[in-house]
């Protein structure tokens, strides 16, 4: 088949590219590289360089198109509540210009990465897909409205869908010089310069992060089924619910780094405790955790060490500032 990744620059992209193009599939894809290095796309893989907004030009981008999968997006949950014109214009509205000219090249599936940010706060976790979506900032919003809008013209136009939610993946090729996402890439890429963490709140929000591998496998199964159709499915393991504090412990212990960090005050909307359940990925796919969080953050280590570290860039706009504003991202503590 012939694949077009949007977003395939990026972390979770680059790797679908790579896993398909190994499949035997051929694989072309576009990224405006907000959020990626062009160095992670595949040799094999054509490459555009296209910003995702622009309707003619994913109208020709998308011909002869048998899958797309659009994992483009400015994913910025954070940053959201401070730039929302920024991020809804790169993910609801950027989806919205996918959309159609999928549509109008008649392509047959259409995989949508979405994000845990839909689930919002609810009253149990694990978060399950029966759940009514309750976002709390805009970049949930935005990727709750992306789905909607899918589901409508699918309906209409009789295209398959089917909408993943991967959530807090880590690993290798991952931004790490980006002050306002990918904590862990953040601590590691710190804490390897002698510089102490930062933490928003008290540290104890609870997440699971899921390894790069733990992703792609039930990703590409997605991709390439031909019976799982117009569902939705969480992606990557549900078995290490663990705080930001005890995230912190686990980098400082592998780098024999002595821990002190630095507290600052909470984020706006952020979700106090948030995981997906693997269930429905079990049941469906077959689905099995490989990978420990240890062992993935040991990958992150090797990896930013081999690469160098970085300073960070502050290369998007803050539309908002004001005393809800992280200070450490108006001061660019980092």
């Amino acid at each position: 088949m012939k694949v077009f990744i949007t977003g395939i620059a990026g972390f979770l992209g680059s790797y679908l590219a790579e896993g398909l193009i190994q499949l035997g599939h051929r694989v072309s894809g576009c990224d405006n590289l907000i959020g990626g290095y062009v160095d992670n796309v595949p040799e094999e893989a054509e490459f555009m360089q296209i910003d995702c907004k622009y309707l003619n030009a994913m109208k020709k981008a998308l011909e002869n198109v048998d899958v797309l999968v659009h994992t483009a997006c400015a994913a910025y949950e954070g940053l959201s509540v401070f730039s929302p014109h920024l991020i809804t214009q790169n993910t609801s509205q950027i989806s919205a210009t996918v959309f159609s000219a999928a549509v109008h090249n008649n392509i047959k599936r259409v995989v949508f990465c979405s994000s845990m940010a839909r689930y919002g706060e609810q009253a149990r976790v694990p978060f399950t897909e029966d759940m009514v979506p309750k976002p709390r900032d805009p970049y949930g919003i935005a990727k709750l409205a992306a789905e909607n809008l899918l589901i409508s013209l699918s309906e209409t136009f009789g295209f398959q869908y089917v909408i993943v939610i991967p959530h807090n993946i880590i690993g290798p090729r991952q931004k790490y010089d980006d002050p306002f996402r990918n904590v862990a890439s953040i601590m590691i890429n710190r804490m390897l310069q002698g510089k102490q963490p930062l933490i928003y709140g008290d540290g104890e929000q609870k997440r699971c992060f899921s390894f790069i591998e733990d992703t792609l496998g039930p990703l590409v199964s997605l991709v390439l089924s031909d019976t799982i159709h117009n569902e939705i499915v969480n992606i990557g393991p549900d078995e290490e619910f663990i705080t930001i504090n005890e995230l912190a412990r686990v980098i400082a212990k592998q780098l024999e780094f002595k821990l002190d960090p630095i507290y600052l005050p909470e984020r706006p909307r952020e979700v106090k405790l948030a995981t997906c359940s693997a269930n429905k990925a079990r049941k469906l796919l077959g689905y099995q955790t490989k990978f420990t969080l240890e062992d993935g953050i040991s990958e992150m280590i090797k990896y930013i060490r081999t690469r160098g570290t970085k300073k960070f860039r502050y290369h998007l706009d803050i539309e908002i500032t004001n005393a809800l504003t992280p200070k450490s991202w108006i001061k660019r503590m980092f």
